[in-house]
């Protein structure tokens, strides 16, 4: 009876995420990220902050 339960449960938040994830006020930041790896600017940033980020673990 708990199994069940559980499995309800579990199977509403999946449905619950699955809408969030394809609802369309998301559309415009999934859209954004997928452009990131093509945007020169976005991806010098990144790895600066990244290069930045090692330094100081150099660092400590």
């Amino acid at each position: 009876m708990l199994s069940g339960i559980i499995t309800a449960i579990l199977l509403v938040l999946f449905i619950v995420g699955w809408m969030w994830a394809w609802s369309p006020r998301r559309q415009h930041d999934f859209d954004a990220a997928a452009r990131l790896p093509l945007d020169e600017q976005a991806t010098s940033v990144v790895i600066a902050s990244q290069a930045n980020h090692r330094n100081k673990e150099r660092v400590s």
